[in-house]
């Protein structure tokens, strides 16, 4: 089962599928061509039927958020994360050929990515992303009157878009031979 996808070119977009899971409900964002093309926070049980009956083409790839352990003890949310990291990934995959491509990226690398400094906090990723499809809140965002491309991102969704948005840096900085983080 392909874990790392394949890099796209100027002719190929890939569709990437950001994913901040949770032990009771997760957050996932679609995000194409530096558009989000659809956002939402579902139930584990829903979300997780909804990755398994979505219909994809071979530019779709899942990243999710890796959980990483920094040496504190943990309590059953984290294990029940996992659990529903690992059972999103299988119904991404599906059960036979060809399996979807997917990838996992570390919170210290979306923080480094987006910020340059892996101390960022929620708030200061938040901010990279207003600067980025922005800049400013107010074209990153909008109103209801004239809604910017982060329009209606809530919660978790925005960790979702940093998911997605940090995969896609990553990968264009190892096409152009850059380091991975």
């Amino acid at each position: 089962m392909p874990r790392l996808p394949r890099l796209w070119s100027a002719e190929k977009v890939v569709i990437i599928h950001g994913l901040d899971p949770g032990y009771e409900q997760s957050a996932l964002v679609v995000y194409e061509d530096v558009i989000v093309r659809e956002h939402i926070t579902l139930a584990n049980d829903d979300l997780l039927r909804r990755i398994s009956d979505r219909t994809r083409s071979g530019r779709d790839v899942l990243v999710v958020e890796q959980i990483a352990s920094f040496g504190m003890p943990v309590g059953a949310e984290v294990f029940e994360t996992v659990m529903w990291s690992g059972r999103f990934i299988q119904a991404w995959t599906g059960y036979r050929p060809p399996f979807m491509p997917w990838d996992r990226i570390k919170r210290h690398a979306v923080k480094q990515i987006l910020c340059g400094n892996q101390r960022a906090k929620d708030a200061n990723i938040r901010q990279a992303l207003l600067d980025k499809f922005g800049p400013g809140k107010e074209k990153a965002i909008g109103r209801k009157s004239d809604q910017g491309p982060l329009y209606g991102l809530v919660g978790d969704e925005w960790a979702a878009l940093a998911v997605a948005v940090a995969w896609s840096e990553q990968q264009l900085n190892v096409m152009a031979g850059k380091a991975a983080i």
